[in-house]
């Protein structure tokens, strides 16, 4: 019986390990991409600045929209050339407070318009397109309900956009800034956060635009020039990451993107772990909606073979985590054949070879730090951990790519946001808070099973699988374990405060 294993298990093994090796060689090249350009980010002189319109879609944010707008009222732009919408969705009492903040900085005389709608059809997509038609704007600055946008935001993003900027510039879609963190000293979690976002913008994004590889914008804290929004098909609610479904379709169409990593807009981690899976689930399974509809186009283009190489790896980046849940898998496969059959464990072994670029990740989150001027040194055991932590997502990221590849029709779940800045701030006594998911127990189960694994490879003297398989366990045991915790802590606190009669605030 297991001879009918041996060779579909053995093939499958090395296709899993050889494609984890090409991402680690990307992860690798990204880096040093990012180690060699040195691009100067000095916007072009502007004598007449392009007219801008602001959107901030908020959907049900009272604890940060008041943030959110005062921070857009406060942009340093020509008060002429500068026009913000504020596209509330709500149905909770953040519609009352955004009303009111609007009222209030139309007195003081900037030009804000709130536009409400009763029904939310096409979730965050379906705002921004039907505001669009209403803008003013020749460009469309963007800010999600988390950010906190910086007055000289537009004075140095806007000019990269202008009609003066020469003609290279009018083939620019979309400027695409950092994103920074409020809250990075906040929590363990928010710290894990800060230093996965801070390798995707400090390295790949600079890594991207600036070797002309396609890249997407972030659905916040850039810029569109409104026309190619409406050459490439406009806002879609097809996927649930409506910002790199039209970064892509803009690049199909011709147009280029620029980042600016010197830009940076700072935003609110999730403080919840709930949050945070919800969050990247939606990431992941969009992620895998636009590889599904645009890597078929991309390689039916006559771009060069290396941006499309960059491009499909670039969207099918979750595709790591779900060779990671294979690799956990298929391990006590290949411990029992090795064991049963000795002369397999030369073949397994070549598996060495593209195991050199398993600490490809861990290289690049210290390569954001090192450019960052942080100490590596004090940071590397975290930097550790995020590996392991990311691992830990496998599961969650599994879901998200069934849900994608079966064509099961997805809600945009918001992530909430709790306007926690500083280690006082309580997220866990407010509103918007997240039941337990369900998931954490397919995720008990794998770390059992890893722990098996773990046990097995230890007898047999396989330490190379003691090393990932421990990694596995950990990073399962840390994702489920503090989405419990946090679970069970909110629910006690929540059942204290009504026990006295207070109110969650």
């Amino acid at each position: 019986m297991v001879d009918l294993f041996l060779v579909p298990v053995a093939i499958i093994y090395l296709i899993v390990v050889g494609l984890l090796f090409v991402y680690g060689v990307n992860f690798l090249y990204m880096t040093y991409l990012s180690f060699r350009l040195r691009l100067k980010e000095s916007p072009p002189e502007v004598k007449e600045w392009p007219r801008v319109t602001v959107q901030l879609p908020v959907y049900n944010e009272m604890y940060v929209a008041e943030r959110l707008i005062g921070a857009a009222a406060r942009l340093d732009y020509p008060p002429d050339r500068l026009e913000i919408q504020v596209l509330d969705d709500s149905t909770d009492e953040t519609e009352r407070i955004v009303a009111r903040v609007v009222e209030r900085e139309r007195q003081r005389g900037v030009n804000i318009r709130l536009l409400h709608r009763a029904v939310r059809t096409g979730y965050k997509a379906g705002a921004l397109a039907e505001a669009l038609p209403q803008a003013s704007g020749e460009l469309i600055a963007i800010f999600d309900a988390d950010f906190i946008p910086p007055q000289d935001f537009l004075r140095r993003t806007a000019p990269y956009l202008s009609s003066q900027a020469g003609v290279d510039a009018q083939r620019i879609a979309f400027v695409q800034t950092r994103w920074g963190h409020v809250n990075r000293e906040y929590s363990f979690l928010t710290f894990l956060q800060s230093l996965s976002i801070d390798s995707h913008f400090m390295v790949e994004q600079y890594a991207r635009s600036g070797g002309g590889y396609w890249f997407n914008f972030n659905g916040t804290a850039g810029v569109w020039r409104r026309e190619a929004i409406l050459d490439a098909g406009g806002w879609k609610a097809d996927t649930l990451t409506e910002d790199l479904d039209l970064s892509y379709r803009a690049f199909l169409k011709g147009w280029r993107a620029l980042y600016l990593r010197d830009v940076v807009a700072p935003a609110e981690l999730p403080a919840s772990f709930n949050a945070y899976r919800r969050q990247q689930n939606r990431w992941a399974r969009g992620s895998f909606e636009c590889a599904l509809r645009h890597i078929p186009q991309v390689w039916n283009t006559s771009i060069p073979l290396r941006v499309k190489m960059g491009a499909t790896l670039h969207l099918t980046g979750y595709f790591v985590h779900l060779l990671l849940f294979s690799l956990s898998l298929l391990y006590p496969l290949v411990l029992l054949l090795s064991a049963r059959y000795p002369a397999l464990i030369s073949l397994f072994g070549i598996a060495i070879v593209f195991n050199l670029t398993a600490f490809a990740p861990t290289i690049f989150f210290l390569a954001a730090q090192k450019q960052l001027g942080r100490n590596l040194w004090r940071l590397l055991p975290v930097v550790l951990f995020v590996s392991a932590a990311g691992a830990g997502m496998m599961v969650n990221t599994a879901r998200a790519a069934w849900q994608a590849f079966s064509g099961q029709k997805g809600a945009f779940e918001r992530t909430p946001k709790y306007g926690v800045t500083r280690r006082g701030d309580d997220w866990r006594t407010r509103r918007y808070q997240l039941r337990l998911d369900g998931i954490v127990f397919l995720e008990l189960a794998l770390a059992g099973l890893n722990a098996v694994t773990i046990g097995l490879a230890v007898s047999l003297g396989n330490w190379l699988i003691v090393v990932y398989a421990a990694v596995f366990f950990i990073g399962l045991l840390f994702t489920s374990g503090m989405t419990i915790a946090q679970t069970l802590e909110v629910r006690r606190r929540h059942q204290l405060a009504d026990a006295e009669g207070g109110a969650h605030v």
